[in-house]
């Protein structure tokens, strides 16, 4: 009697489950003929979102800053110890000086000179007020012109 009844009950839960299923499927299936328009609007709108997101980021990192001064240059060029003396530029201040001016970012500079990104960041804002600068390229040439940089 008890193996009659579980037969029952089962036949009968899963005959609801199938039931359950089609109609489901069949909300589903007028869901999508209903909204076809919007739903096909909401799948370009994600495709384009996502090539765009894909050519930006290709693009930022294609960019990259233009060295203010070339690396040869850099390399056969010493500064004057007298400008340095006089603006009280020190000799980490006036590595990164040259790497700035070799276009490089705050991020890069820290890693080149295995420092921490606040450390570049210090020395960045002590040298604008040695040089009375106020961004990088201003920086550049103030040091240029007294005899820092080529």
């Amino acid at each position: 009697m008890f193996v009659r009844t579980f037969r029952s009950i089962l036949l009968y839960a899963v005959s609801l489950a199938l039931l359950t299923v089609a109609l489901r499927l069949l909300e589903y299936r007028l869901l999508i003929v209903d909204h076809a328009r919007e739903l096909y609007i909401g799948v370009i709108a994600l495709l384009f979102t996502g090539v765009g997101v894909w050519v930006g980021q290709m693009l930022r990192n294609r960019v990259r800053h233009a060295p203010l001064i070339g690396a040869e240059s850099l390399a056969a060029f010493s500064a004057n110890p007298d400008a340095l003396r006089r603006t009280g530029i020190t000799a980490r201040e006036l590595e990164v000086l040259q790497l700035v001016a070799l276009g490089l970012s705050t991020r890069e500079i820290a890693d080149k000179l295995f420092v921490s990104v606040n450390t570049v960041k210090t020395h960045t804002a002590s040298l604008f007020q040695k040089l009375d600068a106020r961004r990088r390229t201003q920086a550049v040439q103030k040091a240029a012109a007294a005899g820092l940089l080529p």
